[in-house]
């Protein structure tokens, strides 16, 4: 069964990590934002469970620094964004262009009822 929430103890079991690194890198980027429950107990997000195995790629395997993997999660950010805003103008124009097909159709039907 998938959670909606996790602790902080089992994310940093999950991702292998020590709790304080996740506590700092909760300060550095700021794509990760747990809920605190009452202030204080962190709940980590699957989309944050996301981001945070992502920094640690970058930062373990890839050797990005701190600020480098900063800028590369921005940047990832802006182009999903980006994505995004093309994917719903792409919708919109789709739209129109069905609209009008079918206008066209019902016309063509109207004027072939007459035959």
């Amino acid at each position: 069964m998938k959670k909606y929430y996790y602790t902080i103890g089992e994310v940093s079991n999950l991702l292998d990590l020590k709790a304080h690194v996740l506590r700092y890198w909760e300060t550095e980027f700021p794509q990760v934002h747990p809920k605190k429950k009452f202030g204080r107990n962190r709940r980590y997000s699957p989309d944050d469970i996301d981001i945070l195995r992502k920094i640690k790629y970058m930062l373990h395997t890839q050797g990005f620094t701190i600020e480098g993997a900063k800028k590369k999660l921005k940047e990832d950010l802006l182009h999903k964004e980006q994505i995004s805003m093309d994917f719903s103008v792409d919708k919109k124009e789709a739209k129109k262009n069905i609209k009008n097909e079918l206008l066209e159709i019902k016309e063509i039907l109207k004027n072939n009822r007459g035959k």
